[in-house]
């Protein structure tokens, strides 16, 4: 079921908080279908096979920006999670917590140190790869310098954090990131190597590594199921 910001609005009235609404046994995932970091956290929900509601949120048309969403996440981005009474927003602090208390498929390995190269990719595409690439920025660099200095900003950003996952991952990767299980560091990796080089135009010959690890996520039930065109608010064409 999807259901978007403005239709749960309409049907709330002023006096109602969100809390009180909103509150069932289902989680509810507030998702953009073009989100990286909406697109990790599908990535997580359904290789744990949890069930959920998806309510999109059009960033396009700025309804992260709507009071009633601000209520449930304060900064207006995607994704948030609601879980019963927990309101959760931000993709790393979401999909920690599903691992948490939904222990199917564990996003983590028992190893320690294996648990702390998950962390380590996670955290390089969450901190210092996705974030650079946001709409937001996107936009603004297009506004304020050219449309081609996108594709200088993307090319500076993206080859540092491909070149350091590169060699982090030289002496893990299995058929996955980290072996031969699919764990938090591909929910991360997955989202950035689908369809990226396609949308930036971006050269993904000097990485071996990600560029095999692509191939594979493009065949996982769990990656497939959560791609952007694979979402209830897909428009069809961008």
């Amino acid at each position: 079921m999807v259901t978007s910001v403005a239709d749960t609005i309409s049907r709330t009235s002023n006096s109602m908080s969100f809390s009180e609404y909103e509150r069932t046994s289902k989680l509810q995932l507030y998702s953009f279908f073009m989100s990286g970091s909406s697109f990790r956290v599908r990535i997580a929900l359904n290789l744990k096979g949890l069930d959920y509601e998806y309510k999109a949120v059009n960033l396009l048309k700025n309804e992260q920006q709507d009071p009633e969403y601000l209520k449930i996440n304060p900064i207006g981005y995607v994704p948030a999670l609601v879980d019963d009474d927990i309101v959760l927003a931000d993709s790393f602090a979401i999909i920690l917590y599903l691992e948490e208390k939904y222990p199917q498929h564990p996003l983590l390995p028992c190893d320690l140190a294996k648990k702390a190269i998950n962390y380590q990719v996670a955290n390089i595409v969450s901190s210092s790869i996705q974030p650079l690439l946001r709409m937001p920025i996107m936009h603004y660099i297009g506004v304020s310098v050219g449309e081609d200095a996108k594709t200088e900003w993307v090319n500076k950003h993206v080859t540092k954090g491909f070149a350091a996952l590169e060699i982090l991952l030289r002496d893990h990767a299995g058929k996955y990131a980290t072996g031969d299980e699919i764990f938090l560091a591909d929910v991360f990796l997955a989202p950035q190597l689908v369809g990226f080089s396609e949308r930036f135009n971006f050269d993904m010959s000097g990485y071996p590594i990600l560029s095999r690890l692509r191939e594979e996520y493009k065949q996982v039930p769990a990656v497939q199921n959560a791609l952007p065109e694979n979402q209830p608010d897909f428009p069809g064409k961008i």
